[in-house]
């Protein structure tokens, strides 16, 4: 079969389309045949090495397509089917944990179906988890425009929250618009002061910071007292260490590092998020942007639109 191979950790170049054997699945697995393939920052910590994985290895955490082989017999052969968590996904099979799987529901679009979950999850675990917002709070987004935020914006104002984005260009702003932002800012070292003049000088309950380097400081003046800074992301790089006695400069904050995997955690958890997130796109309250299809063997540039942050919304590998 067809598989994006990573031999050797580093930039985009390292990700070569190579012919390899199909996986065989465990028995608390499930072997499916891959459609479409999400393509995620997480992929690219695992290429450059920041996340370990033996080498060589396949990237690549989520897709849709059909069920091909359950050696347990549960699920028939060509369901439809889409996953998050399932390791080597870009490929034209990938072995998925029988529970990381969800079927696709009638109407959803296979593109969207392939970059629901992943992205969708940490958005709900986002707003509803590390910090649950609720009727008049206030957030803050960076990286407004990208899959995570446009799905965190709208599931922000589902609860009723006060949304401020971030967001690079005029392009990206319209479309944080579109998600229900109530003001969309640009990137700047004064960010923090920006934010607070708009809102009175108050400061937001929440920063969801999926930027990391270049925003982590802004996010810390701007979040108020006891207020918690979330940074899940690093697209702009790791955030250096910093000294405890900061968050009590900043007034008492709490700082988080989360993941997918700890918010998914609990019996039943990733289940009960990701049916939240097919049943708000079902329901129309939540729409995931494809911003672009990429061929398998482009998944190169794929990652390199993505690390210079030229896309929005999500994007996807056709396989």
């Amino acid at each position: 079969m067809r598989a994006i191979c990573v031999e050797e950790h580093g930039g985009p170049d390292v990700l070569h389309l190579s012919e390899v054997s199909v996986p065989q699945p465990s028995d608390s697995e499930v072997l499916v045949s891959v459609d479409y393939a999400g393509v995620n920052y997480i992929d690219t910590y695992y290429r450059e090495g920041i996340y370990h994985s033996s080498l060589p290895m396949t990237i690549g955490f989520e897709g849709t397509g059909r069920v091909a082989y359950d050696p347990q017999g549960e699920i028939a052969a060509g369901t439809l089917v889409a996953w998050c968590d399932g390791f080597g996904s870009y490929a034209e099979y990938a072995t998925v944990p029988r529970d990381r799987l969800v079927a696709v529901p009638q109407g959803i679009e296979p593109e969207v179906a392939a970059s629901m979950l992943l992205q969708g999850i940490t958005a709900h675990y986002l707003t509803d988890g590390v910090y649950p917002l609720k009727q008049g709070d206030s957030c803050l987004i960076t990286a407004g425009a990208g899959g995570v935020g446009l799905m965190a914006t709208q599931f922000a104002r589902l609860r009723g929250a006060t949304v401020y984005t971030v967001t690079s260009s005029d392009e990206k702003a319209e479309l944080s618009y579109e998600a229900g932002a109530t003001e969309v800012f640009r990137y700047s070292e004064n960010l923090a002061e920006q934010v607070r003049r708009f809102n009175g000088g108050a400061g937001v309950d929440v920063v969801y910071d999926g930027v990391g380097q270049a925003t982590f400081h802004e996010s810390l003046e701007v979040v108020k007292p006891r207020g918690v800074v979330c940074l899940f992301g690093a697209a702009s790089g790791p955030v250096e260490p910093i000294d405890p006695q900061l968050l009590n400069t900043h007034g008492s904050i709490y700082l988080t590092r989360p993941s997918i995997g700890a918010w998914t955690s609990l019996e039943g958890e990733f289940t009960r998020r990701a049916q939240a997130v097919t049943q708000e796109i079902i329901d129309g309250n939540l729409s995931v942007r494809v911003g672009g299809v990429y061929d398998l063997a482009d998944a190169a540039q794929a990652h390199r639109d993505l690390q210079s942050r030229s896309t929005t919304g999500s994007i996807v590998l056709k396989i």
